[in-house]
C-alpha cells in the first residue's frame, strides 16, 4: 500500500475523534495520507456492541477523510503490553509505513489508553529491527508525538483546528450508541446537550495558549529545532 504520512494509533474506537480528530483532518485537507488504528474492538464498552462501533468508526473515518483505518483483535479492557500485541502493531507500522505516529499520552485514567502509548511506542521501535522475523521491511516512523486531551498536562505544542471544529465535532457525533441520552452509563457520560460545549471549552483553552480559537494539544519528547527566531509563529507578550 501506498505509505501513510500520519497514523494515529489508539486503544479505541472514538479516541482519535476525541483527541486528534481535527489534526487528522486537518492534515487529510493539506494532501497528507493519514490513518487510524485502533487495538481494540469495543466489545466491553457499556454502550453499544463491537459492530455499532465499527460502523461508527467508519462513518467517523469518513468525515476525517482518514485513507485507512483498521482494528486489531485485542481485548477490550485487556490492552497489554505483551511480545504478541508488540508484533501485532509493528506488522501495521511495517505495512503502513508512517512518518509521523501519534500515540496517546502515557497517563491516564484508562489503563487501555496508557498502555496503548507504550505498547505503540515499542512496537514503533520493533517494526525497525531488520533481523526481526516479522513479514515486510523494516520501518520506524521518523516522528512520535502524544496526544494528550485525556490528561491534565501542559502540551509542547497545539495544532489550531478552529477550520476543522465542527467537522470533528460532527466526527464525534458519528458515535451514536455512545453520545447519544440513554439509561445505560447515564452517571460516566455527559448529557448529548452538554457535548457541543464541553468538546469547545476543551479546545478554546488549548487554543488560547497559542491565540486561536480552537486547538489539539500534543506532547513531544523531543528538544524542538528553530532555524528562524522572527519565524516563530505564537508571542510571548
Amino acid at each position: 500500500m501506498t505509505a501513510l504520512d500520519v497514523l494515529a494509533i489508539a486503544a479505541h474506537r472514538d479516541d482519535v475523534e476525541q483527541t486528534c480528530g481535527g489534526t487528522m483532518l486537518k492534515m487529510a485537507e493539506q494532501g497528507k495520507r493519514t490513518g487510524i488504528l485502533d487495538l481494540t474492538r469495543g466489545e466491553m464498552g457499556t454502550r453499544g456492541t463491537a459492530a455499532d462501533r465499527e460502523a461508527e468508526a467508519n462513518a467517523a473515518a469518513r468525515i476525517l477523510k482518514i485513507n485507512w483505518r483498521q482494528a486489531l483483535d485485542i481485548p477490550d479492557a485487556r490492552v497489554e503490553n505483551t511480545w504478541e500485541n508488540r508484533l501485532k502493531v509493528a506488522r501495521v507500522i511495517r505495512e503502513t509505513r508512517p512518518r509521523v505516529v501519534v500515540l496517546p499520552y502515557w497517563k491516564g485514567r484508562h489503563p487501555d489508553h496508557y498502555t496503548c502509548s507504550t505498547l505503540g511506542y515499542e512496537a514503533c521501535f520493533l517494526a525497525g529491527l531488520t533481523k526481526l522475523a516479522l513479514a515486510g521491511k523494516p520501518h520506524r516512523p521518523f516522528k512520535i508525538v502524544y496526544a494528550t486531551l485525556y490528561y491534565d498536562i501542559r502540551p509542547t505544542f497545539v495544532v489550531d483546528i478552529t477550520p476543522q471544529f465542527e467537522k470533528r465535532l460532527e466526527a464525534v457525533y458519528a458515535y451514536t450508541s455512545q453520545f447519544t441520552d440513554q439509561e445505560a452509563g447515564a452517571a460516566d457520560f455527559p448529557a448529548q446537550a452538554e457535548i457541543r460545549d464541553r468538546v469547545a471549552a476543551m479546545a478554546r483553552f488549548y487554543g488560547m495558549l497559542a491565540g486561536v480559537t480552537y486547538a489539539e494539544p500534543f506532547l513531544q519528547k523531543e528538544v524542538d529545532l528553530v532555524e528562524d527566531l522572527t519565524a516563530i509563529p505564537v508571542k510571548s507578550i
